[in-house]
């Protein structure tokens, strides 16, 4: 597998503090554009300086040997460094400070199933068990190390909340320096969260995407040399980390694709990942080659995307987001036209559910399942139900739906109506009188 040096061309003064003199990204090869498909160096740069589309991190991986790059993978450490053979990290990632995120469950869901009339296989892919509890702990994992290559002193990130706590937590495993930026409204689970790992958290009077511009603008003054933002100068590199979401459903599935995946929609960079990490496992022979649909989830509050792809349209028009499910409420969401082509290549969908749909399906998930999901499980679950009573999801076919994080962070959705099923005097009298014998 070739591996590339990063240049000192390909990184901006204003930005970047000196790569180290020869990092290793294993079979990463180069950025890539999206839009235009220019090829730059691998470095801390995230837009295209011929057409300024985003960059992706390009590959030589390892074909020919589908079985031994399986058993490989199956030997490694339950974790998302199994993958590492396909993921821009040094060979021995494993052996850095981590907090090793990944390998979380896949639960079939037969209970959830019946409720929902599903007669195929129903798995619930919960990424509430990793170490920060949400999904970002994947994508952190992957930004720590372009952080280190590159010669970074600082971990920062613009965030919905996962991300802050992600980021938070991974500088402290890692021995960076931190300070993360979140809209000043947030969720308190998720400020307490971010805030005590010890990094510098700063709040910002506006919405996410008022946050994200305030970042782009600091990583262009000098206050901001040094600074890996894991979001806008690292996202190549970061957003692969959730290629390991595909990666691990289809080996938890027996190495198969799944029919249909339900993923949830903030930036779209999730879904788009996923995509990538499917057609990746194609490409090796580590899957079988057949269709898969992939349906985007949002809530009603902030569904761009959704709004996008039921007009036909092709360009995501911002929305001013209002939903309980603020981890999802980006009203501009970067990848957001990427989403609508990977859903209609799919033949998948983008769907919404309001604020209420969401409690009830969080609701619903805790109850068959056990699985307490925060508000962007709820969109997910709630958007399932949606689709398959609108005739969109075959419930014949095996469907794998995207749980992102953890309930706990989110009690104010559900806490106005969840409580004690009854109050009673310590008496067998009153317990008999509450009705629940």
């Amino acid at each position: 597998m070739a591996v590339q040096s990063v240049e000192s061309s390909t990184t901006s003064s204003d930005t970047a503090a000196p790569a180290s003199t020869s990092p290793s990204f294993g079979p990463a090869v180069a950025l890539s554009c999206r839009e235009c498909g220019e090829r730059f160096d691998l470095g801390p740069i995230f837009a295209c300086a011929a057409c300024f589309g985003p960059l992706e991190i390009a590959y030589e991986l390892p074909t020919g040997d589908p079985e031994g790059l399986r058993r490989r993978i199956e030997a490694g450490p339950n974790n998302i460094w199994r993958y590492a053979p396909l993921l821009p990290v040094p060979a021995d990632v494993a052996d850095t400070p981590s907090l090793n995120p990944g390998f979380t469950k896949l639960v079939k869901a037969d209970n959830l199933a019946r409720e929902l009339g599903v007669t195929g296989e129903l798995h619930i892919k919960d990424d509430s068990g990793n170490p920060t509890h949400s999904f970002k702990d994947r994508v952190v994992a992957i930004a720590v190390q372009a952080a280190r290559a590159f010669g970074f002193t600082t971990l920062s990130c613009s965030s919905t909340g996962n991300l802050a706590g992600a980021v938070g937590a991974a500088a402290a495993r890692a021995g960076f320096r931190s300070c993360v930026f979140i809209p000043h409204d947030l969720e308190a689970g998720k400020v307490v969260m971010a805030a005590v790992y010890g990094g510098d958290l700063v709040g910002i009077e506006g919405t996410y995407d008022d946050v994200n511009r305030f970042c782009s603008e600091l990583i262009g003054d000098p206050a901001g040399e040094g600074w890996g933002f894991v979001n806008v100068n690292l996202r190549p590199y970061y957003g692969e980390g959730s290629k390991t979401l595909a990666y691990e459903i289809c080996e938890q599935l027996g190495w198969r694709l799944p029919d249909q995946i339900v993923v949830p929609i903030a930036s779209g960079s999730q879904l788009t990942k996923i995509d990538k990490g499917l057609k990746e496992l194609i490409q090796l022979g580590l899957v079988e080659d057949r269709p898969y649909k992939i349906f985007g989830a949002q809530a009603e509050g902030c569904s761009p995307v959704s709004a996008a792809f039921k007009a036909g349209h092709d360009v995501v028009r911002p929305q001013k987001p209002n939903t309980i499910a603020k981890s999802l409420a980006i009203g501009n969401p970067a990848d957001g036209p990427y989403v609508l082509d990977i859903a209609r290549r799919t033949g998948g969908a983008v769907e919404d559910v309001t604020d209420e749909q969401v409690v009830d399906a969080i609701k619903l998930l805790a109850r068959t399942e056990g699985i307490f999901a925060e508000t962007a499980g709820g969109v997910t679950v709630g958007v399932t139900r949606k689709l398959i009573e609108d005739g969109l999801l075959d419930p014949a076919l095996t469907t794998v739906v995207l749980n992102t994080g953890d309930g706990l962070k989110t009690l104010d959705a559900v806490a106005p109506t969840t409580g004690p099923s009854a109050t009673i005097r310590p008496t067998l009298d009153s317990f008999r009188e509450a009705g629940l014998v």
